[in-house]
């Protein structure tokens, strides 16, 4: 490649950035102005001083063989997670910076870390979305910062040395993750308009993790301050935790359903067994539910796919409004739910699928209709129901599933919306 090429190639014009809605890329650049600003304005009057760079340099390292040992499941798990924010434990190096470093060097730090995990993990990446990043991390240091000063922490190393030090602390990394995630989600939220909130919230679990991580970095800012030389020890911790925390992301994306967040079918079975085996323990029952909605190709062909997403959520909502805590609802096909209740008798299960098959045909679901681009509403959903109840009418998962789908067979042949109980004799008695 020529001179002049790969200079075209760099162009500023050519940034992928540039292609951003315009109030996508108004949020982003205000963001990265104010980190911009705000590293500046430290620089100048917040001092280094000789004994802050081997701290720099111990965090430096600790972040970098942090990194290096989650590499290969860290550039899985980052476009696994496209659209919702990307949590990790990175930041626990961060937040340890900032309590023993002047701000310049936490900035620097940052810097390092984020440069160096688009070298070596997140190769091919947009780089715009890692300088907002950045950013995000440098405006929520700023805040925590600030916070600390505002409770009396102004001179390094910030670490606790009594309750209400600690509770600055806390405070302070609230503030850190409360900013940090709030800029990300924004973010999502403008870029995807037509992502649902719970996808662009991600799961909160992460976050409490994520949280649990800033707490490490407190205990590693302590032992920077008075003990360094078992940072070493608390490493293997790290990242042993980090390993742990990456892979049930892998594990919930295996047992649940992308477009409801309900249980795979897979996971579903696995959770039913396990309900059965524990049932033949104790002398309990296990119920189970097939709701099928009637008629659900014709809303996709008079409304439109989108409308009939619609529909399925509202189904769910009111399948998961009568279920209890405890029980686990699957997305078993298209338009049909799988519900497995433990504990329950016949007379529950039937109360129970009464009661949602007539919520639902009492719900007026709201959508919009993909020719006219308007908002219809779709009544009188209904839905039609087999139940089954081990022992009664099966012993193990697939008998009980093969006893439920016959009961929604016979429910649908007799005129549909109604629940059918399987008895081991048949399809059994109709509720209506």
């Amino acid at each position: 490649m020529s001179v002049i090429a790969l200079c075209r190639q760099l162009s500023p014009t050519r940034w992928p950035i540039w292609s951003l809605p315009r109030h996508v890329l108004g949020f982003v650049l205000a963001v990265d102005a104010l980190a911009v600003l705000l590293t500046a304005v430290s620089v100048a009057i917040i001092p280094v001083s000789w004994s802050d760079w081997p701290r720099f340099g111990a965090l430096v390292a600790g972040v970098l063989i942090h990194m290096e040992a989650a590499r290969g499941i860290e550039h899985t798990r980052e476009v696994a997670v496209e659209g919702s924010p990307h949590t990790n434990l990175n930041s626990l190096w961060m937040f340890a910076g900032l309590l023993v470093l002047p701000f310049p060097l936490v900035v620097a730090l940052v810097a390092v870390n984020y440069v160096h995990l688009c070298l070596r993990i997140w190769r091919g990446c947009i780089i715009y979305r890692k300088v907002f990043t950045v950013a995000t991390m440098v405006l929520a240091g700023g805040c925590a910062l600030a916070v600390l000063r505002a409770c009396g922490l102004t001179a390094t190393p910030r670490v606790p040395a009594d309750i209400w030090s600690l509770l600055a602390i806390v405070l302070a990394a609230v503030c850190w993750w409360l900013v940090n995630y709030a800029l990300v989600v924004g973010a999502i939220v403008l870029s995807n308009p037509e992502l649902s909130g719970r996808n662009a919230l991600g799961e909160f679990a992460d976050q409490i993790v994520v949280l649990a991580g800033l707490g490490l970095g407190v205990v590693v800012a302590a032992l920077l301050a008075s003990y360094p030389w078992a940072v070493p020890v608390v490493m293997l911790t790290i990242v042993a935790l980090h390993r742990e925390f990456l892979l049930p992301q892998f594990q919930r994306a295996a047992r649940t359903d992308a477009k409801t967040g309900l249980a795979s079918p897979t996971f579903w079975a696995q959770m039913v067994t396990a309900q059965i085996t524990r049932a033949r323990l104790t002398g309990a029952s296990v119920g189970l539910l097939m709701i099928d909605v009637d008629h659900f190709a014709e809303v996709n062909n008079t409304y439109g796919h989108l409308a009939g997403d619609a529909a399925l959520e509202a189904i769910v909502r009111a399948v998961q409004h009568e279920v209890r805590h405890d029980d686990l609802v699957s997305r078993w096909g298209g338009d049909e739910l799988a519900v497995v209740m433990p504990g329950v008798h016949a007379e529950e299960l039937l109360r129970v699928a009464e009661r949602i098959r007539l919520r639902l045909a009492q719900a007026e679901i709201s959508a919009t209709d993909a020719t006219t681009g308007e908002v219809t509403k779709i009544n009188q959903v209904t839905v039609s129901m087999g139940a089954a109840v081990y022992p009664d009418s099966g012993t193990d998962v697939d008998g009980l599933v093969v006893a439920a789908d016959g009961a929604l067979l016979a429910a649908k042949a007799a005129g549909r919306d109604q629940v059918r109980l399987s008895m081991v004799a048949g399809p059994g008695l109709a509720v209506s």
